[in-house]
This record gives C-alpha cells, sequence and structure tokens, in this order.
C-alpha cells in the first residue's frame, strides 16, 4: 500500500492476499480467509473484493452467508449459480448479480463450462441493516453502454435499470479503449474506490495496472483513461 496524493492511497496488485487449490486462483484485495492485512480490512462499507479465476467444471459446493451484499462481476466464462431461494441461473460477462444474503441463504457458484476458465470479481458489501429477506436479482448491461463511459449497475435506489443493493453504494463500470477518458467527481463527504478489472489504466496521471485499486477519500475530480485497453469498477461509498 503507498501514498500517492493527499486523497489517494494505491492498494497495489502485489500486496494481494493469495491463495490457490487445484480449482481456484484467487486474490484478495481485503483480508478474506486465511489471508489478514490490518490495513487491508475493506474501506467503508466495502468489505471483499476476490479476484478469482475457476477451472472448467469446478467452483464452490453449496455453502451459506448472513448479512452481505454479495456482488458478483464475471470478466470471462460463465458463473452456473444456484440457491435457496430457489433462483439457477448462469451469469455471464455484462450482467450484473446480487445476492441478498439478509437472515441466511445457501448457494453453490460453478464454472458453467466444461472447457473453459471461469474469471470473476466476487464482491462483499455490508448492508445498512441486518436480518433482511434474502433475494436475488441479476440484469444485463450491454457493452455499448460501457464503451468509453461510466454505466451505473447497482444502486440503493436501484436507479437507470441498475440492480437494488442495500447500501448508500453507488458502482460504476467502463470499458476503455485508446483515447477513451471517464471523468467522476467524487463529492464532499463521500469517499470513492476504483478498482482496474482487467488492462491497464491512469487516474489523474498514476498508472495503474489490473489487481490494483484506490481508496479515494474526500472531493476530488477524477480522470480515467488507458493507452491500451481497460475495464474498470468505480465505488462511491458514504
Amino acid at each position: 500500500m503507498s501514498q500517492n496524493t493527499i486523497n489517494q492511497i494505491i492498494h497495489d496488485r502485489n500486496s494481494r492476499g493469495h491463495s490457490q487449490i487445484d480449482w481456484l486462483d484467487s486474490y484478495h484485495t481485503f483480508s478474506f480467509s486465511h489471508f489478514y492485512d490490518p490495513n487491508r480490512m475493506g474501506f467503508r462499507s466495502l468489505r471483499v473484493i476476490n479476484d478469482d479465476r475457476i477451472a472448467p467444471g469446478a467452483g464452490f459446493a453449496t455453502h451459506g452467508h448472513r448479512d452481505m451484499e454479495i456482488f458478483t462481476y464475471v470478466l470471462s466464462g460463465a458463473v452456473e449459480h444456484k440457491d435457496s431461494l430457489g433462483t439457477g441461473s448462469v451469469i455471464r460477462p455484462g450482467e450484473a448479480q446480487i445476492m441478498s444474503a439478509g437472515t441466511g441463504i445457501m448457494h453453490s457458484e460453478f464454472n458453467h463450462s466444461q472447457t473453459e476458465a471461469l474469471h470473476l470479481l466476487q464482491i462483499w458489501i455490508l448492508p445498512d441493516q441486518q436480518g433482511l429477506t434474502p433475494r436475488y436479482d441479476q440484469k444485463t448491461f450491454p457493452v455499448e453502454e460501457k464503451q468509453g463511459k461510466l454505466r451505473l449497475i447497482a444502486a440503493k435506489d436501484g436507479r437507470d435499470g441498475a440492480v437494488t443493493i442495500h447500501q448508500d453504494v453507488d458502482l460504476y463500470t467502463s470499458i476503455l479503449e485508446k483515447g477513451d477518458l471517464v471523468t467522476y467527481h467524487v463529492q464532499p463527504h463521500r469517499y470513492a474506490w476504483l478498482q482496474i478489472a482487467t488492462g491497464e489504466a491512469t487516474l489523474n496521471g498514476q498508472e495503474l495496472i489490473a489487481g490494483d485499486g484506490v481508496q479515494i477519500t474526500g472531493e476530488e475530480k477524477l480522470e480515467i483513461s488507458t493507452n491500451l485497453k481497460a475495464e474498470i469498477l468505480l465505488f462511491d461509498l458514504a
């Protein structure tokens, strides 16, 4: 972790936690499982960002969660999801999936393909209240809505077609090509987190690579671009 400006702290990809078994290769932005770093306990309500690569046909067998907003963002491949609400679905790139664990939910997640690897980000956000009714939501966002611009994909009020999340968080995504520039203004008394999902990007002149995360505190104008190609997630947090 390194200081960039007074309002930005870069969480370097090389300082993430790492766990690997025969079917799962996972990097942890924040403390998770056997990885513990007191400087990486989350940021505001953002608690987990796991960068997972799952072997063909493999995955997480049925297990439980409580009182957590669990968001899945697929970068390549497809996830096969089943849960105790009776939901059965396949999640592909371009889709946003959220599961509110609430009072308790059981689910499984597997690589839908028997031949291709799966790459996804698993994101956990603390809800604004405990004991919520478990629920599931999934929506598709066309590439053209994200190309060279920020697209809201999750929000507390579910506006603009975003999935609803039980927390004061706005989550945006963008796919950037060379020459693209997106700007965002972090409002007073708000916070932001920028996650580089794939490729390479520049934030206010600072070069970043896939796996890097930047926590942003206080009012600031963000300018994000790339010299190659990048896919990013931007969280606006209370």
